[in-house]
């Protein structure tokens, strides 16, 4: 593949939840895929429905007894007490849903397409991926699969090896770390919040692979990330010189999302994503976490633009606004109502601050690491 940039996308998002109180009942690539059509930055060559991937296809990476429980959940809508303790499922976290192995399953086929259309290079969106919690034999963090393991799987079954794999959602990619902390041919490298769920990818943690954990402070803010980027993000990918580079995008950095503490504007996002695009011929923009409906829907139509060089407007047009204005959040409190620019706007205003010293000191004992290294 190559050309311009595909947006992988379904419409099972669009009818599907985690149920009335979980943190995913929110519509989040159903609004990505209306607010880019109604901006024009979305036609029907650059689109691809998403496959959904067949059992033998998440072999890749799980195992089989958990993939055929996560199908037998999902036909009789109930678990067995040993099938919640063994895999995970029909917890708080990981409830029973009607699609709760077809949707995830589509967000894992995009991911495994992807690898396969990335063969001869390209740029690919696809925002239902970036699961990257889920394990072998069991689900863990909202995550049933882990799409970014079988995408860079599938990136290995056609010929490319040293990938590149950024994280810069606020929980550590517990999943994808566990299977790739002992590859040389995989850097990983991780921005995430301290302290906060599942409570690993600390400074020192590493394996016998390239594995680089950044854990910030509360109230990450846009300086901070910028500083990040251009001290120990670009640096390490550039010097790997890597076949291709995944980026997780999570949204749920950003300043309103309620499952952090962090402070980023959607624009920090979008400098990543932008800085990180020519490293390489091959690039893949996953999403992630991200539980407001307006921060995270604006925030992946702009990855969306920023990856096609669409020029953001500064205030949205009838349809746009139209389409933020109609999403709605299911047990938010009217106390927390959005602010008018979540309507009218895409571009966040700067979330700026102080670069505070526990950026810079733990930047630099990655970078010594990182030194040693090269």
């Amino acid at each position: 593949m190559t050309g311009a940039p595909v947006f992988l996308g379904s419409e099972i998002y669009r009818r599907s939840s985690y149920g009335p109180w979980h943190p995913l009942r929110i519509p989040r690539v159903s609004t990505v895929m209306d607010l880019s059509r109604a901006l024009g930055w979305l036609n029907g060559e650059q689109y691809m429905t998403s496959p959904r991937a067949k059992s033998a296809a998440l072999q890749a990476f799980h195992e089989p007894a958990y993939l055929a429980a996560l199908q037998r959940a999902e036909a009789r809508q109930s678990v067995t007490g040993e099938e919640r303790a063994r895999f995970g499922l029909g917890t708080t976290a990981n409830p029973v849903f009607p699609e709760m192995f077809r949707r995830p399953a589509t967000a894992a086929g995009a991911s495994i397409l992807a690898g396969e259309l990335l063969k001869d290079g390209g740029v690919i969106h696809s925002p239902a991926g970036g699961t990257h919690h889920g394990m072998p034999d069991r689900a863990n963090g909202f995550c049933y699969l882990n799409d970014p393991v079988l995408g860079i799987l599938s990136l290995r079954r056609m010929g490319v090896r040293r990938i590149a794999y950024v994280d810069v959602d606020a929980h550590h990619p517990d999943g994808v770390e566990s299977a790739f902390a002992d590859d040389p041919d995989i850097l990983m490298l991780s921005v995430h919040e301290e302290r906060r769920w599942p409570f690993t990818g600390g400074l020192e943690d590493r394996g016998a692979g390239l594995v680089f954990n950044l854990p910030v402070p509360p109230g990450f803010n846009d300086r901070e990330m910028q500083f990040v980027l251009y001290e120990l993000i670009l640096p390490a990918v550039v010097g790997f010189r890597p076949d291709a580079v995944v980026l997780q995008c999570g949204a749920d950095a950003l300043h309103e999302d309620p499952l952090s503490r962090l402070s980023l504007s959607n624009g920090a996002l979008w400098t990543v994503v932008a800085a990180l695009q020519p490293v390489c011929a091959r690039y893949l923009v996953l999403g992630g976490g991200g539980y407001n409906p307006w921060s995270v829907g604006r925030a992946w139509t702009g990855v969306w633009a920023v990856l096609n060089g669409f020029e953001i407007p500064d205030r949205l047009p009838g349809a746009a606004g139209a389409v933020l204005r109609g999403l709605e959040w299911p047990g938010h409190s009217r106390s927390r109502a959005p602010a008018e620019e979540m309507f009218t706007t895409l571009r966040d205003a700067p979330r700026d601050g102080p670069v505070r010293e526990a950026v810079p000191a733990r930047v630099r004992t990655l970078a010594e690491r990182l030194l040693a290294w090269t």
